[in-house]
């Protein structure tokens, strides 16, 4: 539980329709759209919920408050996530439990190494799948009593939160100098893209991560990218 909360003795206690009631949940997400997404899950479950965009505010925020549960995303704009898990498994004072995230697989095992407790593969939007993560690894008395039903409900985000990922993207194309930034664009779009059920966008991240990863030019690629998302930021202007 967050430990400077002064509110936390009146909490109530957590119940089979609501389990996650008297747990603080900070979570460390740039994309907007994953974070609408992760706020709809813990107030449909009864958590309350605190968000950090990047490593620098997430470190801020944890000298302040202690909550139960951090759930930490792999690829950030000022750094690897993993470092922070690695900080807070360590940490004299740990939270009760330490969840990574991301929408590539690959880092489902260093999350692990790093010390999380568990990992969501993104998209995260099955309420069932999100309450288990948290608590399989929630003290015992931290879980509510009695038999409890799974819920079946999948949650979905308002989209002007992914018009947002899309404008915060177009920002960061804007600096054609930055070209260590499309490494962050590949990984952040097809994360984004993975959850709006955006294949195409998805398609163009890969190519990029592709691209990189083999050290050639990805002219093109950014190209299509920028396209892409000025076309969706039209159809904001549309709505």
């Amino acid at each position: 539980m967050d430990k400077t909360d002064p509110f936390v003795a009146t909490t109530p206690a957590p119940t089979a329709a609501r389990p996650l009631l008297g747990v603080t949940v900070l979570v460390i997400e740039d994309s907007r759209f994953a974070c609408e997404a992760m706020r709809l899950l813990c107030l449909r479950s009864g958590a309350r919920i605190r968000r950090a965009d990047c490593l620098r505010s997430a470190r801020r925020h944890l000298q302040v408050y202690r909550p139960s549960v951090v759930i930490v995303d792999i690829g950030l704009p000022d750094g690897d996530g993993l470092d922070l898990i690695a900080e807070l498994s360590h940490s004299e004072t740990r939270v009760d439990v330490i969840l990574g995230t991301s929408g590539d697989l690959d880092t489902h095992a260093p999350a692990m190494a790093a010390g999380a407790d568990g990992f969501l593969e993104k998209p995260i939007n099955s309420l069932a799948v999100f309450q288990q993560a948290v608590l399989s690894n929630l003290p015992p008395d931290r879980q509510p009593t009695g038999l409890r039903e799974l819920p079946d409900e999948i949650i979905h985000p308002d989209r002007m939160a992914f018009q947002d990922d899309m404008a915060h993207i177009a920002g960061v194309l804007d600096d054609p100098s930055d070209d260590c930034a499309l490494d962050y664009v590949a990984q952040f779009l097809g994360g984004v893209a993975r959850s709006a059920k955006d294949d195409d966008l998805e398609k163009a991240a890969t190519n990029l991560a592709l691209k990189r990863a083999a050290g050639e030019s990805a002219l093109d690629e950014r190209a299509q990218i920028a396209g892409l998302i000025q076309q969706r930021l039209t159809q904001k202007l549309a709505i």
